[in-house]
């Protein structure tokens, strides 16, 4: 590619405001170099940076799922074919979960905006904005007898004090101490820094095993297991000695997925981009007749077992004399027998290992390019710390992989 090519290519991505890695940029004059005279599209790179503007993120995995998206469409410009019945590894989306966009909810406009720093809580407020719109837990609009009948409002846990009669509030179950169950919730006084306060709480004997009823007909009841970190729904009374007596306890009821829709519409709330009513049933009419899509997942991949391997590779020998290959295997962790902790000083025997992986894959070449492969990490896996989610394997390590497939993603 010549360098001038290269300099029209970065003057057209400073026209748009785009700042984009030099990976990035290697892609789209990548992309460029497919088309020729005879292209039925006027100017491909420009129809691509148009895309690329709808995208939350402007990465080398972005505009290389929107230049396979494009080139498909001249194919099919070209060359009338019928429709496919198979799911193609160009096809997948895979975002990373560290690139997710984040929202945040403001209680008083009952709006999302796009947040830039961290969430901890984020399920914890996803939850609460959704409770909120429930029939029967809402804020009624006026204070009459009326209003009132039927609903269960969310009372905060720190106005709890000071209060008789039952009350039903959200929170998050925790043992700070041990025996001792607490309800936390967020304290409405600072958003920004959140404040966990916290209500002892008392399941009386019995109703121990009661579960939460719901006032509608759809959702009777809740069923599953209550732990610690479980966000809950709870009835109960405030003691004298400031613990809060249980009497019913459930999680909270589900929401339709196109009432969901309706209420975050324009946001991107998985960093795939915003799709139209259009896009969204076409993509449902795809799914439906993709019959012969399949997902392959595999767990404790471990390289440096050969009987492992082995099996590996009986699996993939199969799988390419099938008549349709997957579009995807999920390769997950751990990939080595022995934990990777401080301990573990054969990193590059483990890379080598990674390299005869690649070359595995590489000798299965219907597999090779029809089949995408996502190497996801164990909880024993090189890596900075074992907390959800975990980044991706170190380069040094997936980087002899690389060589020998086309489609290697590492989440």
């Amino acid at each position: 590619m010549s360098r001038s090519t290269r300099k029209k290519v970065q003057k057209k991505c400073k026209i748009r405001g785009y700042t984009l890695e030099l990976d990035a940029v290697d892609e789209i004059l990548s992309f460029e170099s497919e088309f020729n005279n005879d292209s039925a599209l006027d100017d491909p790179v420009d129809i691509l940076l148009d895309l690329l503007a709808t995208q939350p993120i402007k990465d080398k995995e972005t505009v290389h799922r929107i230049a396979t998206r494009i080139l498909g469409a001249d194919a099919a410009i070209n060359e009338t074919s019928d429709g496919d019945d198979v799911i193609r590894a160009s096809d997948l989306l895979i975002i990373d979960a560290f690139k997710v966009p984040k929202f945040r909810y403001d209680p008083i406009k009952k709006v999302f905006y796009k947040h830039t720093g961290s969430l901890p809580i984020h399920g914890f407020i996803l939850l609460s904005q959704m409770l909120s719109r429930h029939k029967n837990f809402s804020k009624p609009a006026f204070d009459s007898e009326l209003s009132d009948f039927g609903r269960c409002e969310i009372s905060p846990i720190q106005s709890l004090i000071g209060q008789t009669g039952r009350r039903w509030v959200m929170g998050l179950i925790s043992q700070l101490e041990d025996g001792h169950f607490y309800l936390e919730d967020l304290s409405a006084s600072d958003m920004a820094m959140p404040e966990l306060i916290k209500a002892r709480v008392e399941v009386q004997s019995n109703q121990k095993h009661e579960i939460i009823i719901f006032l509608d007909n759809i959702y009777k009841i809740t069923a599953g297991f209550f732990v610690e970190n479980t966000i809950v729904v709870a009835e109960g009374e405030m003691l004298l000695e400031s613990v809060f007596q249980v009497f019913n306890c459930g999680f909270p009821p589900l929401e339709d997925r196109d009432k969901s829709l309706q209420f975050l519409a324009g946001h991107d709330s998985f960093g795939s981009g915003t799709l139209t009513e259009q896009e969204t049933l076409r993509l449902a009419k795809l799914e439906r007749e993709a019959v012969n899509g399949n997902v392959v997942i595999l767990s404790d991949i471990w390289l440096d077992n050969e009987e492992a391997m082995g099996k590996l590779e009986r699996i993939l020998d199969a799988f390419e004399n099938e008549d349709f290959v997957p579009c995807l295997f999920v390769l997950m962790g751990n990939f080595c027998s022995h934990p990777c902790n401080l301990g573990f000083h054969s990193f590059s025997n483990l890379r080598s290992q990674f390299g005869k992986l690649g070359q595995m894959i590489a000798a299965h070449p219907r597999l090779k390019e029809g089949s995408c492969f996502l190497f996801i990490p164990g909880p024993d896996d090189a890596g900075p710390s074992t907390v959800l989610p975990r980044p991706s394997l170190p380069k040094y390590l997936r980087g002899a992989s690389k060589l020998h497939s086309k489609c290697h993603i590492f989440k």
